[in-house]
């Protein structure tokens, strides 16, 4: 049943996003010259290494997923046999990734803050903060999960199916989120 409800609300962001691409798309379509300019002003290779970084950490939650389904939320192996890492190793390796995310997004907003791009500069830059904003809103989100799964994992006395089970919906919103990051990587660094 939590893995319906979550799909259900998870569909309910996904039309959220739309509208957000939609605003982008209208306000680019109308605002050709002074997109080129701004966009002009995008880092992309510093953008692209914390795109590959949160993708990343999609792979990482997903091996915390299948130990949790192994029902092994620690560690029975040594730092580096991988193979026996539970779940609770990989969620923190997924919370560091995503906080290094959420770090390299706030770097950004102060280099375009330093290049006059700012919420209110322009139609560019409400679009840009607005959407990449929310997403990084929602990165949050999944990181207050992810301590909160493992918490609760540290908490139970028996690792049980309720914990993986918790930690599986949670991975679909990491998942979810990454997924639309890609679509807003795309579309604001790559499609300029």
């Amino acid at each position: 049943m939590v893995s319906v409800g979550t799909v259900v609300w998870l569909s309910s962001e996904l039309m959220f996003f739309a509208g957000l691409f939609a605003m982008y798309f209208t306000l680019r379509s109308t605002s050709g010259q002074m997109w080129a300019e701004e966009t002009a002003k995008l880092n992309f290779p510093f953008a692209l290494v914390n795109t590959i970084v949160l993708v990343a950490s999609s792979f990482t939650c997903q091996m915390g997923v299948f130990a949790a389904e192994r029902l092994q939320p620690r560690r029975t192996g040594g730092v580096f046999s991988f193979t026996r890492w539970g779940m609770n190793g990989w969620f923190i390796l997924t919370f560091l990734m995503g906080a290094f995310f959420v770090a390299g997004q706030t770097t950004e907003y102060t280099m375009l803050v330093s290049e006059h791009v700012s919420l209110s500069s322009n139609a560019y830059g409400s679009a840009f903060y607005i959407t990449t904003g929310f997403h990084g809103l929602h990165v949050i989100g999944g990181l207050v999960a992810f301590l909160l799964i493992m918490g609760r994992s540290f908490a139970a006395k028996k690792f049980g199916h309720f914990e993986a089970t918790s930690a599986i919906v949670t991975s679909y919103y990491w998942h979810f989120v990454d997924v639309v990051w890609i679509g807003l990587f795309l579309v604001i660094y790559v499609l300029k």
